[in-house]
């Protein structure tokens, strides 16, 4: 894993200005970033504008990580080696805390809910070379959700 994270600032070069790559990156750097213990407590849910939105399970767990919110950005930046999250925004939901952290292979992040969709055979290929679970399910979210706007914006 740590292998992985140290090539993160090269994806993220390669792909240009990719909003879906530079959301995978920060999903996947986020427990690196964070730690284990923190990362138990709050994941992230996505990645628009250079904002990372991350769910926490209650008032107790936001408030704790509003005034660390600084020293987070400030590791995540550092694990993906460029200043790409310009803040943090979290939010209190522990259904979807509880989804993100639980089994939910084959469906989609839209928002605080999930939506039931068929994974790409291609993709579920592509993710089985990846060795780390929390990797694999970040690179999953990422790419399942880039291939339905794609879808969506066709209909």
């Amino acid at each position: 894993m740590d292998r992985l994270i140290k090539t993160l600032p090269a994806i993220l070069k390669a792909s240009g200005a990719s909003e879906e790559v530079a959301e995978a990156a920060c999903i996947a750097a986020w427990s690196h970033a964070v730690g284990e213990g923190l990362s138990s407590h709050a994941a992230p849910l996505q990645f628009q504008h250079r904002t990372l939105v991350v769910v926490v399970g209650d008032n107790i767990w936001k408030t704790q990580l509003e005034q660390m919110r600084g020293q987070l950005l400030s590791r995540l930046n550092s694990v993906v080696g460029q200043e790409l999250v310009k803040s943090i925004e979290f939010r209190v939901d522990p259904k979807t805390l509880a989804g993100i952290r639980g089994p939910e292979a084959g469906k989609v992040r839209d928002g605080a809910r999930s939506l039931e969709y068929k994974v790409p055979v291609e993709l579920l290929s592509a993710a089985a070379g990846i060795e780390d679970a929390e990797l694999r399910r970040a690179f999953l979210g990422a790419a399942t959700s880039c291939v339905k706007r794609l879808e969506d914006s066709e209909t």
